[in-house]
C-alpha cells in the first residue's frame, strides 16, 4: 500500500512558488515510508527495511519512544534528535498530540534547554553570528540559500529568554523553536526559514565561568559597537533574502522597543514581545466587552506590570482605542494608567521611566491628596474595567483589590498574566470566588477549568501562538512593505472574533490552541486585505474573492505530509532539493561532529 499519493490541494493555485501540491524534487534518501516505486527509483532496497509504512504508523511508534522518556527535558531532546532525522514525522506527532506536547517543545521545557544549552549541545542548527566577527556577516548569511529561498528569519540576541534572563549563545533554540511554532501553527514552510542568534556576549557570570560554554565569553557589548551589530545583520539580510520577513525575539527591554520602532518603517517585521502579547491580550478584551457590552470611548484599563510587555499591551489598546474612537493617540493614553516599581507612572518621576513608559505618564494634579502607591488605591480612583497583570508578583490581585474593581463595573474584565504559574497575580478559580461568577478571565498560562455553583467554565489563555503565525503567514504571502499598526489591529479583530465566546459555541474568550491552522488562516486573510488596502502588498495577483483568498491562502501552507517525490541530479539542483536550504544548511557543518 502506497504511504502517500498526489494531493492536489487547491489545482487553481497549484502554479504559486509556494505551492503544497504535487511531487517535490530531491537528491535525498531514506525513510521507511518510501513506498514501493519509489524505493526502486532511489535504489534504496537494502538500505531499509522491508515493511513500507504509513505517516500514521510511523506517528504511533515515535509517540510510544517519546512516551517512554523519563522526563520533559528528556523528551524535549528526544523531539529535537527527530526533527534532526525526519522533519515531516516530527511535526506530525506535535501536531497529533499538540496539547501535551507544546510546553515540551515551548515553553517552559525548552527554558531549560536554553539553559543548558552548551551541555546539551550535540549539533549545530541555525546561524551563529558573533559580534566580534562583523565582517563577515554578510558571508554568513548567504550561505542558506539563494535571495528567493528564505520567507522568515527569527533572530535573538539572547538577553531577556523566556524569564530566564541572559542565556548568550543559548538564545538560537528560542529562533529554533519560534520557527517550529510558526510551522506548526501557520504552515510556513520550514525549508525556507532562518534561525539566527546574535552573539554579543553575555552577563550571566555562570556562563562566563563555563569552560563547555560555546558562545563568546565576554561581557555583552553595548553602545555604538551593539548597534551597529544589529544594524549590519538587519542589512545583510535585506540584500540576501529582500523579500524576508524578520521577527525580532527576546531582546533586552532597553532594545526591544528601539529597533522595533527603528525598523518597522523600512522592513516586514515583528517583536513578539513587544506586539505579539499586546495583540492576543486585545483580542481578548474585544470579546470580553463583546459580553461585558463595554463602549471603547468610555473603557478604563489599569495595567499592572510597565515592562516590555505591559507597553505593549498599552500600545495595541491605545491603537485600537484610537481606530474605534476617532481620538488621538494622546487622548487614548488617557484611558490607561500604568503601575510599576515606581508606582504609578507619574511625569515627576521621569528620570525613572524609560521611553516606552513616558506616553503614560499621568499629570502629578491628577493626584494631588490621592494615595497612588498601592493598587488598592489607584482602583478606587481609577475605576477600572479592565485589569491586566504583568508584573510577576504573585497574589498582587488581592480579594480586596477585585472586589473594589467589582463595585464598580457589572462585569470585570481581569488578565492575570504574568508567568509561569506561581508568579500569577491571581488564580482563576478566586477571582470567580470573589465577583460572584462575574469576572471575564484569559491568564497567561494553561489552567484547568473553573467550578463556580455547579457550572465549569474553560480558562482562555493569552498564548501568543494563536497570534504571530496568522500575522507573519498574512505578511509572508503578501509581501508586505512593513506591518503597520492597521495590519496588527486586523489580525485583532480577526483573532476575537475566532473567539467560542463570540462565536456562541462556549465562553472562551480566545480560540484554543488547538484550532490555530484555521485561525491563522483567518488572521492571514484579515493582514492581506489590510497590506493590500494600505498600499503596502508587493505580492501580485491576491485574489479578491473571498473564497479564493482562503484557498490561495491554504495552498500556500506547509502541511505534515508525504510528498510524492521526483529524483533530481546534484547538477543544477535547488538548495531545496539538496536539503540544504533554510536550517537544513547546517548540515554542511555536520562533518566534523
Amino acid at each position: 500500500m502506497s504511504s502517500h499519493s498526489k494531493i492536489e490541494k487547491n489545482p487553481k493555485f497549484g502554479h504559486l512558488p509556494l505551492s503544497t501540491s504535487g511531487p517535490l524534487e530531491t537528491t535525498l534518501t531514506g525513510s521507511s515510508a518510501f513506498t514501493a516505486e519509489e524505493r526502486k527509483t532511489f535504489k534504496l532496497h537494502g538500505l531499509l527495511p522491508p515493511n513500507v509504512q504509513t505517516l500514521e504508523e510511523q506517528v504511533r511508534r515515535a509517540y510510544e519512544q517519546y512516551s517512554s522518556r523519563p522526563t520533559d527535558i528528556a523528551k524535549n531532546t528526544f523531539m529535537t534528535s527527530m526533527k534532526e532525522q525526519n522533519e515531516v514525522l516530527y511535526y506530525r506527532l506535535i501536531l497529533d498530540h499538540l496539547k501535551e506536547m507544546f510546553s515540551i517543545i515551548y515553553t517552559p521545557t525548552e527554558g531549560e534547554a536554553i539553559a543548558n544549552y552548551s551541555r546539551l549541545f550535540r549539533r549545530p542548527e541555525g546561524c551563529f553570528l558573533n559580534i566580534e566577527d562583523m565582517d563577515r556577516i554578510e558571508d554568513n548569511i548567504s550561505q542558506w540559500g539563494e535571495p528567493d529561498d528564505i520567507d522568515l528569519i527569527v533572530v535573538s540576541d539572547g538577553e531577556q529568554i523566556l524569564g530566564i534572563g541572559d542565556q548568550g549563545v543559548g538564545a538560537i533554540l528560542i529562533s529554533v523553536a519560534k520557527l517550529a511554532i510558526y510551522t506548526l501553527c501557520a504552515g510556513i514552510h520550514p525549508s525556507r526559514t532562518l534561525p539566527v542568534v546574535l552573539d554579543a556576549g553575555t552577563n550571566n557570570q555562570e556562563l562566563l565561568d563555563d569552560n563547555l560554554y560555546l558562545g563568546l565569553r565576554q561581557p555583552r557589548a553595548r553602545g555604538e559597537k551593539y548597534d551597529k551589530f544589529v544594524d549590519t545583520f538587519v542589512e545583510a539580510c535585506r540584500r540576501q533574502y529582500p523579500k524576508a520577513y524578520i521577527h525580532f525575539e527576546d531582546f533586552g527591554i532597553s532594545n526591544a522597543r528601539r529597533f522595533l520602532e527603528k525598523y518597522q518603517p523600512k522592513i516586514a517585521c515583528f517583536n513578539d514581545d513587544v506586539q505579539g502579547t499586546g495583540a492576543v491580550t486585545l483580542a481578548a478584551i474585544m470579546a470580553a466587552f463583546k459580553v461585558s457590552g463595554t463602549k471603547w470611548d468610555e473603557a478604563r484599563f489599569v495595567l499592572f506590570g510597565a515592562g516590555t510587555a505591559g507597553t505593549g499591551i498599552a500600545d495595541q489598546i491605545r491603537d485600537a482605542i484610537n481606530q474605534e474612537t476617532g481620538k488621538s493617540k494622546e487622548e487614548a493614553g488617557r484611558q490607561i494608567w500604568c503601575v510599576d516599581k515606581p508606582g504609578l507612572l507619574l511625569r515627576s518621576k521621569k528620570d525613572e521611566l524609560s521611553p516606552a513608559q513616558m506616553p503614560y505618564a499621568r499629570d502629578d494634579s491628577e493626584w494631588e491628596g490621592k494615595s497612588h502607591g498601592d493598587l488598592l488605591s489607584i482602583v478606587k480612583e481609577a475605576k477600572p474595567h479592565v485589569l491586566v497583570g504583568t508584573s510577576t508578583v504573585a497574589g498582587a490581585f488581592t480579594k480586596e483589590v477585585v472586589q473594589e474593581m467589582a463595585k464598580h463595573v457589572e462585569r470585570p474584565v481581569i488578565f492575570p498574566l504574568s508567568n509561569p504559574t506561581r508568579l500569577h497575580e491571581a488564580k482563576p478559580q478566586d477571582l470567580y470566588n470573589w465577583t460572584d461568577g462575574k469576572v471575564l478571565v484569559a491568564t497567561g498560562s494553561p489552567f484547568p477549568p473553573v467550578k463556580y455553583k455547579g457550572e465549569e467554565y474553560e480558562i482562555s489563555e493569552c498564548n501568543n501562538s494563536v497570534t504571530f503565525p496568522g500575522i507573519g503567514l498574512g505578511a509572508i504571502l503578501s509581501r508586505t512593505r512593513s506591518l503597520a499598526p492597521s495590519l496588527i489591529v486586523a489580525a485583532v479583530k480577526a483573532l476575537a472574533s475566532a473567539a467560542p465566546v463570540v462565536q456562541g459555541t462556549g465562553p472562551a474568550l480566545l480560540p484554543d490552541v488547538t484550532d490555530v491552522r484555521e485561525v491563522s488562516v483567518r488572521i492571514a486573510k484579515s493582514v492581506i486585505k489590510a497590506s493590500r488596502d494600505e498600499g503596502l502588498a508587493q505580492e501580485k495577483d491576491i485574489p479578491v474573492d473571498d473564497a479564493e483568498l482562503d484557498e490561495w491562502i491554504r495552498e500556500q501552507m506547509w502541511d505534515a505530509r508525504y510528498r510524492p517525490l521526483k529524483p533530481v541530479g546534484e547538477e543544477g539542483s535547488t538548495a531545496l532539493a539538496r536539503g540544504e536550504a533554510g536550517p537544513a544548511a547546517h548540515r554542511r557543518a555536520n562533518f566534523r561532529l
